[in-house]
């Protein structure tokens, strides 16, 4: 029996999860590490921190599974996006730390960029829908503008996974969907374009090769395999982008299926041929795994993380229980729609294109005597699912969507939370035995299909299992039509009330 390790490189921490000859997943480890917050807009990590995380998970997936090594027949990653990871000309780190896809500290170089490129034509070539200072090709314009010692050293700008898997191999190479969130990819050429990189002052050399994501990449050298119990040898497939990744593993090929994703960040991506591109609501959009394809998205930065901030906050006695999230939704179910006329903005890492601005934070309105805890933790979970709301309708304006939504990620372990979501969306959710293996699915998958065992994507749906399903009710759904427009209202307030705060402050707390 073969079997495949699937790396989900995330925001919070790296999983590592191992799959046998059907891709059922065998084990998993998870692996912690830090996210750093050295000034205004800016939010690190280290990458050594993260190839740690690599071979402390590696090594204890093999010791608690009994797997040998030498049965491990591929390696696949799927990396968190819009890190661009300065390397000398020997393929070491030239920074500790790396700014992480929600640094926006290069507003500036943005500013300097669109004032020779239209900023619509800039978007309708790369869909790249976050706000521009979140592109890796952003922040290297302001590496070279505040480091230019390091600049003048950097050979090379790779990703999260890319570095990971030169960690693995000694080899340096990406794929289309990472390339797609650099800033300067064009998605129907699918290529680096000259025209955006030459506005930004930065060369073409300076980037990786780019091949299929279930291309292999290079095999474990030896030095790799001391580290982490791998088998020398092992061959490593050049992996995904992370959303590239969730998208296949939730609804692999199929034109208009779309999921959502409800983890630390979440988002609502569908499938299809052509990108889903509009130059005012801005979805983004990156390269699919699958050639020819892509996955078009709304997000929110703090989804999850929101919920988490509100538990730590607001239920601090029970916090860090092993049931605290149960014991939230048990709480909020005490409370009624509309959580007593309570409202909440999600927005606690800022916004995305589809707010009114970037500078919008979140907030609870309507504040009162009467407010208990309960009412607090609703409208915290309607807040994040009326957010999402305004994703979902954004979305299908633009394509057909499936009638159906798939929900992964740790948020759909809440079947309170999920009826609720039913509710506000109007649509049948469903939950499935893959939850929050999206990615890893995608990853392990790709390693198939890069050693063969797969031919193509088409076999993914099949291993999913409809675990439950949640119908909307349509006297709920007409409260929380209503409560949605309050929501856009007061969301617009806070947008302006952020514009004025950082203009003011000059961006401080």
């Amino acid at each position: 029996m073969k079997y495949f390790i699937a790396y989900d490189l995330g925001t919070g921490g790296i999983k590592a999860s191992l799959h046998g000859d059907t891709l059922a997943p065998v084990a998993e480890a998870f692996v912690e590490y830090k996210t750093y917050y050295p000034g205004p807009q800016m939010q690190e990590q280290r990458p050594a921190d993260w190839w740690a995380a690599v071979c402390k998970s590696t090594a204890s997936l093999l010791k608690m599974s009994g797997v040998s090594a030498a049965d491990i027949a591929c390696l696949a990653l799927s990396g968190q996006s819009l890190v661009a990871i300065a390397l000398d000309k020997d393929k070491r780190p030239l920074l500790d730390q790396v700014p992480i896809w929600s640094d926006t500290r290069a507003t500036q170089e943005s500013e300097q960029f669109f004032q020779s490129v239209d900023a619509d034509q800039w978007y309708l070539t790369t869909g790249n829908g976050f706000p521009a200072p979140c592109y890796s090709l952003f922040k290297i314009m302001w590496l070279k503008k505040h480091r230019p010692d390091i600049y003048e050293k950097t050979r090379w700008f790779v990703g999260s996974k890319d570095y990971l898997n030169l960690c693995l191999t000694g080899e340096l190479r990406t794929d289309p969907s990472y390339a797609s969130g650099s800033g300067a990819y064009h998605l129907t050429e699918q290529a680096m374009w000259p025209p955006f990189l030459e506005a930004a002052g930065v060369s073409a050399t300076l980037f990786p090769e780019i091949i299929a994501s279930h291309s292999i990449v290079g095999r474990v050298t030896a030095q790799a395999a001391a580290m982490t119990g791998l088998r020398e040898g092992t061959p490593v497939a050049c992996g995904a982008v992370d959303n590239a990744c969730m998208a296949l593993g939730a609804v692999g090929v199929e034109q208009g299926a779309v999921y959502v994703s409800l983890g630390s960040s979440s988002w609502i991506p569908v499938n299809s041929a052509q990108p889903v591109l509009d130059p005012v609501k801005k979805p983004y959009v990156f390269a699919h795994v699958e050639e020819g394809m892509f996955t078009s998205a709304f997000s929110i930065f703090a989804g999850g993380s929101s919920l988490r901030w509100a538990r730590d906050v607001l239920c601090a006695d029970f916090a860090d229980q092993p049931d605290a999230y149960d014991r939230i939704s048990g709480l909020a179910t005490q409370s009624p729609v509309g959580a007593g006329g309570l409202l909440f903005n999600p927005s606690l890492a800022g916004g995305t294109s589809q707010d009114k601005s970037i500078n919008i934070r979140g907030a609870y309105l309507n504040l009162h005597l009467g407010a208990r805890r309960e009412d607090l933790l609703r409208a915290a979970m309607e807040g994040i699912a009326l957010n999402l709301r305004s994703s979902l309708l954004y979305l299908q304006e633009h394509t057909p969507l499936s009638q159906r939504i798939l929900f992964c990620g740790g948020g759909a372990k809440s079947a309170f939370w999920m009826q609720m979501f039913a509710d506000v969306f109007g649509k049948e959710i469903i939950t499935t035995n893959i939850d929050q293996e999206a990615a890893s699915l995608g990853a392990a998958v790709i390693g198939a299909r890069a050693v063969g065992h797969w031919k193509d994507y088409a076999g993914i749906p099949a291993l999913h299992e409809v675990r439950r399903t949640y119908h909307p009710d349509a006297e709920q759904h007409k409260k929380y039509t209503q409560l949605y427009e309050r929501f856009v209202r007061a969301s617009d307030m806070l947008a302006d009330w952020g514009d004025w705060h950082m203009q003011s402050t000059g961006g401080g707390a």
